[in-house]
């Protein structure tokens, strides 16, 4: 009995420490691992597989008032085949995301980039589900609106909302890459009140 309820409390312990991040400072989740070491926001916490079913959930919390750039990779090279599918690699991603930058925002806006400060164009098969076009994939509890944009660059942009500070936004979204790239970058652009 005593080592059934030490194995209790370790499940307790592991529940109540949640996820954590890896030796590296990323966050692993469904093959992939998320990383904020360009700095302006902190994961808190990931969970999920990346699929429809069960999307990637990732909590945030976004410091700046201007773009942050979060670096995506597929760290196991054999694991990346289970990210794949007949049409490449997709990414079923939420973002929970706080204002704690003091500001509010009127819009946000991401833009995907293979590499870092060169946009993402038709060519490097990286996108906001471009080919397939499954817009149902796409939602924000805050923004009532999206626009997509495919070239020279890949955004989406959600407008018609707002989110005041200390306040969570919701953002979900399907990436889709046809080409095997194993690190990417998710660009997130809070857009404050013009003066």
């Amino acid at each position: 009995m005593p080592g059934i309820l030490r194995l209790a409390a370790a499940f307790a312990a592991l529940f109540l420490l949640g996820a954590q991040p890896a030796d590296d400072g990323s966050w692993p989740a469904g093959g992939f691992s998320f990383s904020d070491e360009l700095g302006g926001f902190r994961i808190l916490d990931v969970s999920g597989r990346g699929t429809r079913a069960e999307p990637i959930v990732l909590t945030q919390e976004l410091y700046s008032a201007s773009a942050v750039v979060m670096v995506v990779r597929i760290p196991d090279r054999s694991a990346a085949l289970s990210t794949r599918t007949r049409t490449g690699m997709t990414l079923y991603l939420q973002l929970n995301t706080l204002n704690a930058s003091g500001l509010p925002w009127v819009e946000f806006a991401f833009e995907l980039q293979a590499q870092l400060g060169i946009p993402s164009t038709f060519g490097d098969g990286l996108s906001f589900d471009q080919v397939a076009r499954e817009p149902t994939t796409i939602a924000s509890d805050r923004f009532d609106l999206y626009t997509r944009d495919f070239e020279p660059s890949d955004r989406l942009l959600f407008r018609q909302g707002h989110v005041d500070p200390r306040q969570e936004a919701v953002f979900s979204f399907l990436i889709t890459d046809l080409t095997p790239t194993y690190q990417f970058h998710l660009v997130q652009d809070p857009r404050i009140p013009s003066s």
